[in-house]
């Protein structure tokens, strides 16, 4: 595994320590905008790819926000023809001479500007994982957006297979990339199962909970205002909210309008918007919980969110939208409602937290289902039928 602009920031085994970070962010980003870094030496390059500098600029508020970065994301993609082509000739030169893979597996289709030059390098196939690009893509400024897609279009064509996260995010992918259907395989998010020992669902308090980035975009807004809602239930009084999942420069000031707009009802002292997001931190945050719902209005490819909250017991409410009905129905964990619905979102919420029998129980189901079909050990058997079938 080669990280690609930062560092691994999460203790893994998958990576040795003598493994170069490529594409450095703040190398990419300066050969972007300044000819000289593109042709400056590679003791120079080296010092901005140091850890220390790498974690600085993933600690930058608002640096990995779309909007902005248009000519980026544009540049990385036309591979060997953008401003960062030494990183591309450094990485084909460090795998001929410390790898020889039979497969060539990339991460994602913003990354597709390699395909061409890594598949004509070392003669293997290649192959690239889908999932949630979309997103990022629709919030580039134009005319940047369309020539992205349009770049990635064209390299599909160099791609062997394409991994899509779920069947709603192949059929999506297909459409707006022009993918061929036997190009396309489904190896569904699997997650790593080890001390997920649920402990039986608290209702007293009952605990709302909320587990992705902490932004409008993703519903965080939607489900205060269903937390305010439900609050004025006289069942409902002694409930709390939970939410975590990290925040970028623009999102603090979108969660501290949260917290003025929960003050304004005396209910701020009920609500938690923890910054804490790590792997152990997030298992215990999880079985805090009573019901997790993330409303993202336009949903997700997959959503891991719910997986994760179920393979803790944690019963989960979700719109129906994009993989989200896909996910909800393949583990029976949750409850899906109609987005467009006036009420919808409180009423399904209120039909988990009024019933915690039925919310334990699709907690059980839930948790049976991902021990069966979503562990991490699934994927990597689906991930190697793939790679063995096109090699």
């Amino acid at each position: 595994m080669v990280p690609m602009y930062l560092p691994v920031l999460i203790d893994t085994d998958g990576i040795t320590g003598d493994v170069p970070v490529f594409f450095g962010g703040v190398n990419v980003y300066l050969q972007q905008e300044f000819k000289l870094f593109r042709k400056t030496p590679r003791w120079l390059d080296k010092l901005f790819d140091s850890r220390w500098v790498l974690r600085q600029a993933a600690n930058r508020e608002g640096s990995t926000e779309a909007s902005g970065l248009g000519p980026l994301t544009l540049s990385m993609l036309q591979g060997a023809d953008g401003h960062q082509k030494k990183e591309l000739d450094r990485l084909i030169d460090w795998l001929k001479e410390h790898e020889k893979p039979d497969v060539v597996h990339i991460s994602n289709s913003l990354l597709l500007g390699l395909a061409p030059a890594l598949k004509k390098a070392l003669g293997v196939p290649v192959v690239c994982t889908l999932q949630d690009e979309e997103s990022w893509l629709d919030d580039i400024d134009e005319p940047y957006g369309q020539m992205c897609w349009d770049a990635m279009t064209e390299h599909a064509g160099d791609v062997d297979g394409f991994i899509a996260v779920s069947k709603w995010y192949a059929d999506e992918m297909c459409k707006r990339m022009s993918i061929a259907n036997d190009k396309m395989r489904v190896v569904q998010l699997g997650i790593d199962l080890d001390e997920r020992d649920p402990v039986p669902l608290s209702f007293d308090p009952p605990v709302l909970g909320y587990l992705s980035k902490m932004t409008e975009s993703l519903g965080l807004g939607l489900l205060t205002d269903a937390f305010i809602e439900l609050k004025k239930n006289p069942k409902l009084q002694n409930l709390k909210l939970r939410a975590t999942g990290g925040q970028l420069g623009a999102d603090v000031g979108f969660v501290r309008g949260l917290k003025a707009e929960l003050s304004k009802h005396g209910i701020e002292e009920d609500a938690e918007f923890l910054e804490s997001f790590d792997a152990a931190g997030r298992s215990d945050f999880l079985r805090s919980l009573s019901v997790l719902s993330v409303p993202a209005p336009l949903g997700e490819s997959f959503g891991m969110f719910i997986t994760e909250a179920l393979a803790e017991g944690v019963p989960v409410v979700q719109p129906r939208v994009a993989a989200f009905p896909e996910v909800v129905e393949a583990t029976g964990g949750g409850v899906l409602y109609d987005p467009n619905e006036p009420g919808a979102l409180v009423s399904a919420l209120e039909s988990l937290l009024l019933d915690p029998d039925r919310a334990r129980e699709l907690g059980r189901r839930g948790h049976d289902a991902v021990f069966e079909k979503f562990g991490i050990d699934r994927m990597a058997k689906d991930f190697a039928a793939v790679y063995e079938a096109i090699v």
